[in-house]
């Protein structure tokens, strides 16, 4: 690929997807631009990129792999196990309900996480707040509709979990409907999109990992402005946030960081 057909992919995937990959790793972004173009079998870029102007659902399946969606069910087990046994205990005494966003939430497996296990211990009266994000409406709309999701998803949750939140279908699992109605589904992009604020947990796991070096700590910065003093920000199990003090952030345990400026 050339530098001036990235640019011109670059313009033309903003005004299909709404997605910049100016923020983007550029090594990684054109492998996989790479591998979508010798999968669709055009002749040139004009004309798949003519294919995806006028094919919804070759445009759907462009940006369900540009946009890299890699999740299961309590991904990560040790690091969800901590979260519910010590995260979430802690938060809970200080706020009785949680205010949580699940930002790039893809299908919906780590909300859902999230929520079975605030199911799990938390008194019927608590009425916690999730929020869950991410800038592709096409799996967006199946988080809402909660599922359904195959046996490889939910391989990992615990079978008492899997009986009690989940119902079996001819399609998959499907989430039963007082989880579901724990959860907004937005779409939303982490980029240029403004933030709420007073979250006390926030979870973006294995999403900035793609993204420039700039990118990722205008992120981080945001992501601490927009949690109460005190709240915890949950990343992926690779991700280090450099100059994590700086931002206002410390590390309480791998993959967990506490806003602890008054800010």
């Amino acid at each position: 690929m050339q530098d001036w057909e990235y640019e011109q992919i670059k313009r033309q995937v903003q005004l299909l997807l709404g997605v910049d990959l100016n923020h983007y790793k550029s090594e990684q972004m054109r492998r996989r631009l790479d591998t979508l173009f010798v999968r669709s079998g055009c002749e040139s870029w004009n004309a798949y990129l003519e294919r995806l102007r006028n094919d919804p659902e070759s445009l759907r399946e462009f940006g369900e792999y540009l946009t890299i969606k890699v999740s299961s069910f309590f991904r990560d087990v040790d690091k969800f196990t901590y979260l519910g046994s010590q995260i979430l205990p802690g938060l809970l005494k200080a706020r009785p309900s949680l205010r949580i966003w699940s930002a790039g939430c893809a299908h919906g497996s780590e909300p859902y996480s999230i929520a079975i296990l605030l199911a799990e211990f938390s008194s019927p009266w608590q009425r916690h707040r999730i929020l869950a994000t991410d800038v592709d409406r096409t799996a967006l709309a199946q988080a809402q509709a909660g599922g359904p999701y195959s046996a490889e998803e939910v391989s990992t949750v615990a079978p008492y979990l899997l009986a009690r939140y989940f119902r079996r279908t001819a399609d998959g699992y499907m989430m039963v409907d007082r989880l579901r109605a724990m959860i907004d589904f937005q779409a939303h992009d982490l980029l240029h999109d403004p933030f709420e604020s007073d979250f006390d947990l926030i979870v973006c796991r294995n999403v900035v990992i793609y993204f420039t070096d700039a990118a990722k700590d205008n992120l981080y910065r945001r992501f601490n402005e927009a949690l109460r003093p005190g709240g915890i920000l949950f990343v992926g199990g690779t991700e280090i946030i450099p100059r994590s003090r700086e931002i206002g952030f410390t590390s309480v345990a791998i993959s967990f960081y506490q806003r602890t400026d008054s800010q």
